[in-house]
């Protein structure tokens, strides 16, 4: 799994967000696409090889993919098996086949896009997982935020070219897709690029599929975000940005003919519904790691009378899996580096002997030193510059205090290391001040410190943020790269023009495989030693539409 507080990794991805928005702003990639690809052509599945009406059609939407192996690779394991028996809460199972659409609902890759991390964290694991199994399905794709980190080069590569690769065949020739399917269903994907915003070719784009819509054909319209939850916690301005983009293409576009929305980037499972049978689901567990349930804890209640029906994880497991935080060290190993490092450059530039002082006079030692050495002054200011702006929009106007108290409690922390050790290299080991020997084994000392400390005190921060304030949803969860509570959903149009939905589950993801052995079967099955790992099942009943 991507490491996210690894600081080489907050780095890189920082410098391609700065980039990606650049690019996003001045050379919007779509406007070339649709240049290159002028003709407004859906894909038609709702005729068979020889022309024949279908009377069914199997497909599989998964998003958020492409980050580690055993999360990744279990989901394009499950995804690829030519037919699945899935339980119920109840008990009760269904038989479901794999689709022959298969759609991928954003951010195919992490921490970034390239091709080769497209080939390691993606197209290996699938290939991997669709040998041996069963014809390659179709594939059709929407790109999410880190998809548009390399302005959307390699996603169009690999997925807009009509290529054969992967397992899986592809058709599309823009970012976005228009599919007919039986019985007057369409399958819409959309690209909202990182402005979250539709451009005037795509929109064009789509008023023309609409042009060749029935009065009674029904929209599945998939998303690369899912701007109903997003609203909850976003500005106002670009709250209202997003709802005003999606009313638009729903009703101005399409004419009110979207019967289910899909989205992902947000890592879990989450359904909202209305009395008219509308569907608002989130299904972004391909692969990428878990992002909380239970926030935000308040949400401004959703327009057109949708409400919550199933999240997956539950708030309360969600809640209890924030508690890992306190073990912010052991996840993130290279971010305790980066705190050793600092709190020991901080301490060390002060050089003051306070071992033999009281706690007021050592503190008071410090800070009359520090107010007399700029380089002090300035990397404390720094930091609380830093942690000013890490801390999360959600605190509001509060957002600086809590910076600064957050930087503060830091502050303290290295205080606290620096005077035990000068108490212990100075009174207990009566090392002489200003020696080599002492300030060698004194900044050992406040290296290993602020090792342990520093993430602590920043999990500790993660943890009351997320579960008192429903703050640093992202971050919290991002720090702890939970592999598990993957998901995907299945659907089936049946004979009769009713669209199945079936919310599949992994609850444990398996953390051992073992080769295939025959070519009938994928490259890699899970290890029957690894009891731990729990079977997909469905996270709730078939939702019918």
């Amino acid at each position: 799994m991507v490491r996210w507080f690894d600081p080489l990794i907050l780095a890189r991805t920082g410098v391609r967000s700065v980039i990606s928005a650049t690019i996003g702003k001045q050379a919007d990639r779509r406007l070339l696409d649709a240049l290159a690809a002028p003709k407004v052509e859906p894909s038609d599945f709702s005729v068979d090889a020889a022309g024949n009406p279908r009377q069914e059609l199997w497909l599989d939407y998964v998003s958020d993919l492409g980050d580690g192996w055993d999360s990744t690779y279990a989901v394009a394991h499950t995804v690829a098996r030519p037919s699945l028996t899935v339980q119920d809460e109840t008990g009760k199972t269904y038989d479901t086949h794999g689709g022959e659409l298969l759609v991928f609902g954003g951010d195919a890759v992490y921490p970034d896009a390239s091709v080769k991390e497209y080939e390691e964290r993606t197209i290996q694991p699938w290939a991997s997982a669709m040998r041996g199994q069963r014809p390659r399905p179709h594939l059709f794709a929407i790109p999410g935020n880190h998809d548009w980190y390399d302005g959307l080069v390699s996603f169009i590569r690999l997925f807009c070219q009509e290529r054969a690769l992967g397992g899986w065949t592809t058709h599309q020739r823009r970012s976005y897709f228009a599919v007919k399917l039986p019985h007057g269903w369409w399958l819409i994907g959309t690209d909202m690029q990182l402005e979250s915003d539709l451009d005037d070719p795509q929109v064009q784009y789509f008023q023309e599929v609409a042009k060749l819509m029935n009065k009674d054909d029904r929209v599945i319209l998939c998303l690369a975000e899912p701007a109903w939850l997003r609203a909850q916690v976003r500005t106002p301005a670009i709250r209202l940005h997003q709802e005003n983009n999606l009313d638009f293409l729903q009703h101005q576009v399409l004419g009110k003919k979207v019967s289910v929305f899909l989205a992902g980037d947000l890592h879990h499972y989450r359904r909202h519904a209305n009395d008219a049978g509308q569907q608002k689901i989130i299904a972004g567990g391909g692969g990428a790691f878990l992002h909380p349930t239970h926030a935000p804890r308040k949400q401004r209640p959703l327009p057109e009378g949708f409400t919550a029906r199933k999240c997956f994880p539950s708030a309360t497991e969600s809640r209890r899996l924030c508690w890992h935080n306190l073990a912010f060290l052991k996840h993130n190993p290279r971010f305790g580096m980066l705190t050793g490092l600092l709190y020991m450059l901080l301490a060390w530039a002060l050089s003051t002997n306070i071992g033999a002082s009281t706690a007021p006079k050592a503190l008071s030692l410090v800070v009359s030193t520090a107010l007399g050495s700029p380089g002090v002054v300035i990397i404390a200011l720094l930091i609380i510059l830093g942690l000013i702006g890490f801390a999360d929009a959600r605190f509001g106007r509060l957002r600086p205090v809590v910076g600064v108290l957050h930087g503060l409690v830091h502050l303290l922390a290295v205080f606290l290391i620096a005077w035990g050790v000068s108490y212990l290299v100075g009174p207990v080991l009566d090392l002489p001040f200003r020696s080599l020997q002492r300030d060698l084994v004194s900044a050992a000392l406040i290296f290993l410190g602020g090792l342990v400390v520093g993430p602590t005190l920043m999990g500790l921060y993660l943890l009351i943020s997320l579960n008192v304030f429903s703050a640093h949803a992202n971050e919290a969860f991002g720090s702890l790269s939970i592999p598990d509570w993957k998901n995907f959903v299945r659907m089936r149009i049946d004979k009769n023009g009713r669209l199945w939905l079936f919310p599949i589950g992994i609850r444990r993801v398996p953390r051992s495989w073992k080769p295939g052995s025959t070519v009938r079967e994928p490259e890699w099955v899970p290890d029957p030693a690894d009891k731990r790992a729990t079977p997909p099942a469905l996270i709730e009943p078939p939702i019918i539409v």
